[in-house]
């Protein structure tokens, strides 16, 4: 497969700079494998790498991993796949190689990798949120646009019987137009601490600059960012929202046609100097569509310990699980647990309800599927679907900054109409050395 894609123009990698590629385009055939490569090797691109490998025709040919320690799996379930730490040499040695990569990073890194990979050619399976501040996010978009390459945002949910049925329970109508929306998670991805003040050794297995990549490079604390904890750390994560953001709005998302909202307010928690906070409560304010009832519709986020106030509990039989989403309609509830069956209330109203059928899917073989050339589009691609979503949540994480303030979006100019200030989160600055073409 490795002279399948035409190369026009490529520049050798010097330094900490990119490598710049104009590339054509070009499926797999039917009949071959997909040479795949992945960004991270142990947690969510473990679990992406061991999903992925359940198609037939998937084959691992590299991983790129900035801790050695965190390679024992792969090592010993793809022996043979070639071993990187820096992304930037994987690409600039294997992409004649590839079919596909997945980027299943920390957040700060998914835009950098995904850009540039897109930008080759390669179709891209990016972890959730697709990116770590809006403008990644816009770019991501409108280069996998332009690429036209297959892509697909890593909430698998959103190809799960479960969310599809709550999708189409909605449109179906059966609780009526829908009145507002509420959506919840018991995770803390936060900490209300000042970062500590010390530094320790960085370990021998670690890259510290690889990992901190094109974010700032702060002294190594134990524990503190890497492996896990970063996603408490506002220069690396995206807290909460972003963690679990992206699978629990998807059902809203996909049920309410919702793409970009109009406002949004945070009146809970808020963020110190270094990290996200815990108990964040959002209210967004987003237009009318064919499935809601008003001129416009309200959707409250709530984490950590806030969840939805009684009144509303009990119109879905006074239990919550401790996450997923209540959707309020004209004509009853409907609660959507984060993995698990939707239910329709009041209950007696809906004695004798058929759930709809429909064929299933799967959202890792459907990515492969796209990528070998099979005609089915992925369910959650950056474009149509991931990038909104993602861009949604982000709006959240960026509000809570400023408390208790109506925040006007302008999804069309990407900026807020009333608030300078919350403009310069928009974007983040890449360090020096670590600019990447089509994003810096």
């Amino acid at each position: 497969m490795k002279n399948r894609r035409s190369f026009i123009k490529t520049s050798a990698l010097a330094g900490a700079s990119l490598p710049l590629f104009n590339i054509g385009t070009a499926g797999a055939a039917p009949s071959e494998k997909v040479n795949h490569a992945s960004f991270g090797a142990n947690g969510m691109a473990w679990s992406d790498i061991n999903s992925l490998a359940r198609h037939e025709h998937f084959n691992l040919v590299a991983v790129c991993e900035v801790d050695d320690s965190r390679l024992g799996k792969v090592k010993e379930a793809f022996p043979k796949a070639r071993i990187y730490k820096d992304w930037r040499i994987l690409l600039e040695k294997e992409h004649k190689n590839l079919d596909s990569v997945n980027v299943s990073t920390p957040d700060h890194m998914h835009a950098p990798i995904a850009v540039t990979a897109m930008k080759l050619g390669l179709p891209v399976y990016g972890q959730k949120p697709l990116a770590q501040t809006l403008y990644e996010t816009r770019r991501m978009m409108q280069v996998a646009k332009e690429t036209g390459v297959v892509t697909q945002m890593g909430i698998q949910l959103s190809s799960s019987t479960y969310e599809r049925l709550a999708v189409r329970m909605i449109q179906d109508g059966i609780i009526g137009k829908i009145k507002e929306v509420h959506i919840f998670s018991n995770k803390t991805w936060g900490d209300p601490n000042p970062r500590p003040d010390r530094s320790d050794p960085v370990p021998e297995s670690l890259d510290w600059e690889l990992w901190c990549g094109t974010r700032p490079k702060p002294s190594y604390i134990n524990g503190y960012y890497h492996p896990g904890q970063w996603r408490k750390r506002l220069d690396y994560g995206t807290g909460t929202l972003g963690d679990m953001g992206c699978h629990i709005y998807s059902p809203m998302f996909g049920a309410l046609g919702f793409r970009a909202p109009l406002a949004v307010r945070s009146v809970g928690g808020t963020p110190n100097e270094y990290n996200w906070a815990v108990n964040e409560q959002l209210e967004y304010i987003f237009p009318q569509t064919k499935y809601t009832a008003g001129k416009t519709t309200k959707v409250t986020w709530y984490d950590g310990s806030l969840r939805p106030p009684q009144e509303i509990r009990e119109q879905v039989g006074g239990n919550i699980p401790a996450q997923g989403s209540v959707f309020v309609g004209t004509k009853g509830a409907l609660l959507a647990p984060h993995s698990g069956l939707p239910k329709p209330y009041p209950l007696e109203d809906f004695e004798g309800y058929r759930y709809p059928k429909f064929p299933a899917r799967h959202h890792y073989k459907d990515f492969i599927n796209a990528v070998r050339g099979e005609d089915i589009k992925p369910i959650a691609d950056f474009y149509e679907y991931g990038g909104p979503l993602t861009e949604t949540v982000l709006l959240g994480g960026l509000a809570s900054r400023f408390p208790n303030e109506v925040l006007k979006w302008d999804a069309k100019k990407l900026r807020f109409t009333n608030n300078n200030a919350a403009n310069e989160f928009i974007r983040c600055d890449y360090r020096k050395g670590w600019e990447v073409d089509g994003l810096s």
